[in-house]
């Protein structure tokens, strides 16, 4: 729940409550009444599961669809509800489905290990996992595939990103563990995979000329990433890693670290967004930049999308394809199709959006 108002994250003591205090609401709830709306249009009338209240039996409740509850949970909710409710999942489901992030993923692995398959519906800021479906409507796919037996399962990663870290703009990334999923091919996310050496003169190639081509009066927000981070190197400006930042393209610092909100007061429909996809996973929005809302988008305009990325790191995307997730179903619609990305001096890739 902290994206958007620019936390990375809400893991850490202290930061739920920080993030309330800025002004977030949870997400999960309604990814996940998402998730719910879908596994109904697939047909699911049986056999549905959840945790009470607000872990899961609210969310059912909405979907109108039938469902028993298992276990037992104390407000406000924690880890340890997360843990006790998976643990006695185990032995009730074929398949288990949670709502979050890689925080997440950590206690499921922790209560289930590799005992049963286990699907991830993507809420959270830090989705590298790959047990992770692409979107809520693509997890309830995977699970109808799952119980029709039209799929086999694989072992998917679960990555530790050390939060705090994080928020210092420090990306520490280890293996946690490995947990069975449902093999259902481009419905999954990859993992997140790290930048390589040769795509360091490319990214400079593009910094150069995204500010060449840069208007001195115009507001430019600056995305997540090393791409982006070198870009706003040629703006003279030292930009936060793992946040969004906005400047004028004559340098002018306008905000750093910004949130949602902060950014909606500096944007209108001449400014212009620069972002790069994850590396190994080709997500544009949705995982890591939440901060670019899709009032964010809309303000702006998805005409006034500047895509950087150097061409190594497209070419090496399986499928060769990017990824929207930004929450808003209709939104993600509008930018799917094809885009142009931006990969060297002048040079451009034509790549479909899903």
């Amino acid at each position: 729940m902290g994206g958007a108002v620019g936390l990375k994250g809400t893991d850490g003591p202290g930061t739920v409550e920080e993030a309330i205090k800025r002004g977030a609401g949870p997400t999960s709830p309604a990814r996940a009444g998402q998730f719910l709306s879908h596994l109904k249009t697939f047909g699911l009338k049986t056999g549905l599961k959840v945790a009470p209240g607000v872990m899961g039996e609210d969310a059912a409740k909405l979907a109108g669809l039938s469902y028993d509850v298992v276990g037992q949970v104390k407000i406000p909710t924690s880890a340890r509800d997360t843990l006790s409710v998976a643990r006695t999942m185990r032995q009730a489901v074929d398949l288990l489905v949670f709502c979050g992030g890689d925080g997440t993923a950590k206690d499921i692995l922790a209560a289930v290990s590799d005992t049963i398959p286990v699907l991830g519906v993507p809420t959270g800021v830090k989705v590298y996992s790959s047990v992770f479906a692409v979107s809520p409507h693509a997890a309830a796919e995977s699970v109808a595939q799952f119980l029709e037996h039209r799929t086999s399962t694989r072992k998917g990663e679960v990555l530790d990103i050390n939060e705090e870290d994080y928020r210092a703009n420090k990306l520490s990334v280890k293996l946690a563990g490995y947990m069975v999923t449902p093999e259902v091919g481009t419905l999954m996310q990859a993992s997140k995979s790290p930048s390589i050496a040769n795509e360091v003169l490319e990214i400079e190639a593009i910094a150069r000329y995204v500010k060449e081509e840069a208007d001195p009066a115009t507001t430019y927000v600056l995305g997540p990433g090393t791409t982006v981070e070198r870009v706003a190197l040629e703006f003279g400006v030292k930009k936060t890693l793992l946040g969004v930042d906005i400047v004028k393209g004559d340098g002018t610092i306008l905000g750093v670290d910004l949130s949602e909100s902060e950014i909606l007061k500096l944007v209108d429909g001449r400014s212009k967004i620069v972002v790069s996809p994850i590396g190994g996973q080709g997500f544009l929005f949705g995982r890591g930049n939440q901060q670019i809302s899709p009032h964010v988008l809309r303000r702006v305009g998805l005409q006034n999308l500047i895509i950087v990325s150097a061409a190594t790191k497209i070419v090496s995307l399986r499928p060769r394809r990017l990824i929207v997730d930004t929450g808003d179903e209709h939104l993600d619609e509008e930018i799917r199709g094809y885009c142009r990305v931006l990969t060297s001096y002048r040079e451009e890739m034509v790549v479909k959006v899903e």
